[in-house]
């Protein structure tokens, strides 16, 4: 059964601290991609011009936001479940077996020895890995900014 410790020793040293550093590192890039998403969409919005009764205004000056989304959580989960056996089987058949008449006699014997040793390993793995994504309003001083600096360039 030497076996058995090291397949349980590599089923139980999974690289845990890698999954989580490597789902933080792909939320922050996942943000960062959203958000400079967003400043674009933002930034269209404001050089987009509507003619409304002989004047011009761009979408933000008008209440139109680009929506922003942030990550409120995530979740790793990883379940791992695994099982071992050892089995021996040992088998012995004699037999014997008596003939012969009245001048001679013969006599016959048989031994059958079995031996058989069975490891048996299996294991099964899932995980999943869940984000919560969230529609925030987008930040004032930036929406201000962006509606002032386009007002000012139509006028």
């Amino acid at each position: 059964m030497a076996e058995t410790p090291k397949v349980a020793r590599s089923l139980l040293s999974a690289p845990l601290p890698d999954i989580i550093q490597r789902l933080g590192i792909a939320i922050a890039q996942a943000q960062y991609a959203l958000d400079r998403n967003s400043v674009s969409m933002a930034t269209e919005m404001a050089a987009t011009k509507v003619e409304i009764g002989g004047d011009e205004y761009n979408l933000l000056s008008l209440g139109f936001v680009p929506s922003f989304y942030s990550f409120t959580e995530a979740t790793v989960e990883a379940k791992l479940s695994f099982s071992m056996t050892e089995s021996t089987e040992t088998s012995v058949n004699v037999g014997v077996q008596v003939g012969g008449g009245t001048p001679f006699f013969m006599a016959a014997a048989s031994v059958d020895v079995g031996y058989a040793r069975k490891f048996s390993v299996s294991a099964e793995g899932m995980s999943s890995i869940a984000a919560r994504l969230v529609s925030l309003p987008p930040p004032e001083i930036f929406t201000d900014l962006l509606k002032r600096k386009f007002e000012t360039d139509v006028v």
